[in-house]
């Protein structure tokens, strides 16, 4: 079979090269982070593989496509506009700064800013677990004008974290107040620990709730909080060493619901 194409693209953050034939269609495709050729016809095979000879690094599979998870089928059929996947670190803060900048000059520092720089510092700091087997979904939006600011998904469990900005503070952690340099305490940890139990009751799975300080000059902790981790940005990662709690399949499924809108419209 003359005049195959192979045309590279990009699907959902990974590459694949497609091998079309003269009037576009598609026959097969090598998917390189798996390292397997997909074919949509046994007949082909030898055209396919010779087609994309120049391309192909190492050892293969080849195969027919497999066979879509639960996950992977409940993520095709999500509505774009419901998918909470693509949310970015401070996503609910990056729109409201955008349609409401503010005043240009300001006595005072907008804090809105100072709390989009914590939650982006955090989120950077977990989306480098992605390709451990973690997922976070940032910003997930709670009835009543909620969020969690970062949720996290992966093998050693689900974690809700809530960022402060602490940047040259101290913070001094008592359950369940938390200070803030010279600032009135306030019952933060309240919040912290509501928030994973909403997120336990939409996802009918234990989520651990944590509390992630930005930049702070000392963390006084006189005694452990009830059920809440704290942590710096520079410790976040720390939690992808929890011990295995869930199979790959279970963190897809977790993930697949998280990242649906509809999830958490009755929490």
């Amino acid at each position: 079979m003359d005049g195959l194409r192979v045309i590279p693209t990009w699907r959902h953050g990974q590459e694949r090269l497609y091998v079309c034939l003269p009037d576009g269609r598609n026959i097969a495709w090598y998917d390189r982070e798996a390292s397997r050729v997909n074919l949509l016809g046994e007949d082909r095979e030898d055209d396919v593989l010779r087609a994309l000879g120049p391309f192909v690094t190492g050892p293969v599979t080849v195969g027919p496509p497999p066979v879509p998870t639960p996950a992977e089928l409940a993520r095709l059929t999500l509505h774009p506009d419901d998918d909470l996947a693509p949310n970015r670190p401070g996503e609910a803060l990056l729109v409201a700064l955008d349609r409401d900048p503010g005043p240009a000059r300001r006595l005072r520092p907008d804090p809105r800013r100072r709390a989009l720089e914590a939650e982006q510092t955090v989120g950077d700091a977990l989306d480098r677990l992605d390709g451990a087997g973690w997922h976070t979904v940032h910003s997930v939006p709670l009835p009543g004008g909620s969020r969690i600011h970062h949720l996290l998904i992966g093998p050693g469990g689900l974690f809700a974290l809530h960022t402060l900005y602490a940047r040259k503070q101290r913070v001094t952690v008592a359950d369940p107040l938390v200070t803030l340099g010279r600032r009135e305490p306030t019952a933060l940890l309240r919040r912290v620990r509501a928030d994973a139990d909403r997120a336990s009751y939409a996802l009918t799975a234990e989520v651990r709730p944590v509390l992630a300080l930005v930049g702070p000059t000392a963390v006084s902790v006189p005694a452990a909080p009830r059920e809440v981790r704290v942590l710096t940005e520079l410790e976040v990662q720390t939690l992808a060493r929890q011990g295995g709690v869930l199979k790959p399949a279970d963190v897809e499924a977790l993930h697949a619901m998280a990242r649906d809108r509809h999830t958490w419209t009755r929490v």
